[in-house]
């Protein structure tokens, strides 16, 4: 049986204890701790170690190779494009994260660091940029795209062929109608109707 490799949690609110829920359920990964406030080094989130802040980013990719963005993001994805970038920079790498409850087709694509969440779904021909979080039950349908740094939130459905640009949010339970374009940046309101 092939040994779990660790890997580091980078940010440790709420959107790190449903981070940690869905790799814990898929099995590829051992947490080797989480990256937060320095204030709150030696404290724990969901039996988990802080073990670092920003300012070690640099020392801990000498000592483990995997990293996620386990800090949510609403309004602004600045700090998460940050910090993913500079550990990258640093040398870390990005896995995507599946939840075992979700449904990803074997043709859609999803870019370094993207986490796809309990029972969401993601149809054929999709593809999905870095960095992203697809929230739970989020439903994508064929042939859409979406941009880096982009959060798709709880209960969204994205119609087919539309494109979602990057650091878009787009918030729970909205709708994006067939063949629809989204610019980068956009804040789409929660229970949205785009058509």
């Amino acid at each position: 049986m092939r040994q779990k490799e660790d890997i580091v949690l980078i940010g440790g609110g709420g959107h790190c204890r449903s981070v940690i829920d869905v790799i814990e359920e898929e099995g590829r990964y051992c947490i080797a701790g989480v990256v937060d406030l320095r204030e709150k080094i030696g404290e724990s989130v969901s039996g988990y170690k802080v073990i670092a802040d920003d300012d070690s980013l640099e020392r801990l990719v000498n000592d483990y190779h995997l990293y996620h963005i386990s800090l949510g993001f609403i309004r602004d994805p600045g700090r998460r494009i940050f910090l993913f970038d500079l550990v990258r920079k640093f040398g870390g790498k990005f896995p995507v994260i599946k939840s075992p409850y979700a449904y990803i087709s074997k043709r859609a694509e999803l870019g370094d660091g993207t986490i796809v969440m309990h029972n969401a779904q993601i149809n054929t021909h999709v593809l999905i940029g870095r960095n992203c979080i697809i929230n739970s039950r989020a439903l994508i349908e064929h042939d859409v795209r979406v941009g880096d740094n982009t959060h798709i939130s709880t209960g969204v459905i994205i119609n087919g062929a539309s494109e979602i640009g990057s650091r878009c949010f787009i918030g729970s339970g909205a709708v994006v109608s067939n063949d629809i374009i989204i610019n980068d940046n956009a804040f789409i309101k929660a229970q949205s109707l785009i058509y």
